[in-house]
């Protein structure tokens, strides 16, 4: 039996039982590797935390299957997470209106997503549309100077993710040549100093890799998105030197003002697990973190209240900082990592500050 707290019902409506929090995350289906790592993350959480229970369904990786399970789960919880994927969380974001839940955004970092709901969702990841930002700050203090190609992957998301690098690289007074991934990179076409990024989906990001370190003239920096993570290391066989965009890289911040500190939370994973946990599991236990935080605060799961509060926050996790845009509830706080193969494994690049200034505190309750 888990340990006594407050079940929220709505303002000023306390019983002494645990918090309930719900999630409706993929334990089957294409996106089962990441949903059963997010659950798992959400399992130590809920250990470390002690005064919360968790309810998980199985969503099957399947947009109809996942609207049935959310409108379930926000009867009978009293905080609801989403699921894993931009894709997911889109068909999420149409059903948010209808429920009775503030819906706490782990899994989906695209902006049209982030944004779908002022006041609906409230999202941890950072945006899409900032992904590349780590990277091109990286190649523009490079000397001389050479375009920066970006290769679009198909869908919404290397869209977005290319759009970002394309704005980032003008911001900064770079060169950018847009690219689609059917385009073969021939030696002709590439010019003798060049740099590339790649956003697409893993197969796509791979393949561009793979394809650019054939050539007579290579980038001078190659940076894939599926680059950040381990599996990365199974598709690319040459891949030293590759930079890769990370959510989350272990050891990049300090102690968390909200929620599970990073060595005790990776102990615990090792432990329930038996290996160690990748960026899903990481980003949901932050945003069950912070989703608690809001409703002890409040003492209810009015979405209101709910939003209020996380607007108002300043704070950090063991995924980082956190904060939101008060009028869209997109993320501005937290910073995606710029990484780099060296050997067999990834290493933190260091990276200046984002040049894009964050929003003033607004908004009311606790910090």
């Amino acid at each position: 039996m888990l340990g006594t707290a407050m079940k929220y019902t709505g303002p000023g409506v306390v019983r002494h039982l645990p918090l309930r929090v719900g999630a409706c995350l993929s334990l089957t289906g294409r996106y089962r590797p990441f949903g059963t790592q997010a659950a798992r993350g959400l399992e130590v959480w809920r250990r470390v935390d002690g005064q919360a229970q968790l309810i998980v369904e199985d969503d099957r990786s399947d947009p109809l299957r996942l609207s049935d399970c959310l409108a379930g789960m926000a009867l009978r919880c009293d905080l609801l997470l989403g699921p894993y994927s931009t894709g997911l969380m889109r068909a999420a974001a149409r059903l948010a209106p209808q429920l009775d839940r503030l819906l706490w955004n782990h899994g989906g970092a695209g902006d049209d997503v982030q944004g779908a709901c002022p006041g609906r969702i409230v999202s941890v990841l950072t945006p899409t549309s900032r992904y590349a930002v780590p990277f091109v700050q990286h190649v523009a203090q490079e000397a001389p100077r050479g375009p920066l190609w970006i290769v679009q992957g198909k869908g919404s998301f290397g869209r977005q993710v290319a759009a970002g690098a394309v704005a980032a690289g003008r911001r900064l007074g770079l060169e950018t040549v847009s690219v689609v991934p059917e385009a073969l990179l021939s030696d002709v076409a590439v010019p003798v100093v060049w740099d590339l990024f790649s956003a697409g989906a893993f197969e796509e990001d791979a393949a561009v890799a793979s394809r650019a370190l054939t050539l007579s003239r290579p980038p001078r920096a190659l940076c894939a998105v599926a680059a950040g993570v381990q599996a990365f290391a199974r598709a690319v066989s040459d891949r030293e030197g590759i930079y890769g965009i990370a959510q989350w890289f272990p050891g990049a911040g300090g102690a968390p003002e909200l929620g599970p500190a990073e060595g005790a939370f990776m102990d615990s994973y090792l432990r329930l697990a038996g290996t160690m946990p990748d960026y899903p599991a990481v980003q949901a236990a932050a945003c069950a973190a912070i989703a608690a935080h809001c409703a002890r605060v409040t003492g209810g799961s009015d979405v209101e209240a709910l939003w209020r509060t996380a607007v108002s926050l300043d704070t950090t996790t063991l995924f980082g900082a956190f904060r939101i845009d008060p009028s869209t509830g997109v993320q501005i706080g937290h910073e995606a990592t710029l990484v780099r193969w060296s050997g067999a494994a990834l290493t933190a690049v260091e990276s200046t500050p984002s040049p894009w200034p964050r929003l003033p505190p607004q908004g009311g309750g606790e910090a």
